[in-house]
């Protein structure tokens, strides 16, 4: 099991990140690591869409397409990510999103595990760098779309 959780102050809207982090289809833009992003599905639940996603992520020597449910909920400005198929046992995420003075206060958390033990291997040895590097894109990315406007 690997799992990293933070929170992090941006100067932007919690809608605005929010719209950011739902926004998968553009994720190989910017998003270190992913080759590729294939929306399944978008159903709407009516207190949140449902989106079945698919990423392609290559590192390296590996190259893997993994399925999720992403659940969009706006009104909480909130999003949930479990794992529907693909190279992991499991993969939960959330990330929350509350305006504060002058911006907002983004929290991540995501929890995993790979079915290889080598690929298992390899996330623990770069995990840390590799979230670093995740929340950084989504901050650059923020940065790029709405310091211009």
């Amino acid at each position: 099991m690997t799992s990293h959780s933070e929170t992090k102050f941006l100067p932007y809207t919690a809608d605005q990140m929010y719209t950011l982090v739902a926004d998968v289809a553009n994720y190989p833009k910017f998003l270190p690591w992913t080759a590729a992003a294939r929306l399944r599905s978008l159903t709407d639940k009516g207190e949140y869409t449902e989106m079945l996603a698919d990423l392609v992520v290559s590192f390296k020597v590996f190259r893997e397409t993994f399925g999720s449910r992403v659940l969009l909920w706006p009104a909480l400005r909130q999003i949930d990510t479990t794992y529907l198929d693909g190279p992991f046992k499991y993969l939960d995420s959330r990330w929350t999103f509350e305006d504060a003075d002058g911006g907002c206060n983004v929290s991540f958390r995501v929890d995993f595990e790979f079915k290889n033990r080598l690929l298992q291997g390899a996330a623990g040895m770069f995990f840390n760098e590799a979230m670093h590097r995740i929340v950084s894109a989504f901050e650059a990315r923020a940065k790029e779309l709405y310091d211009a406007a």
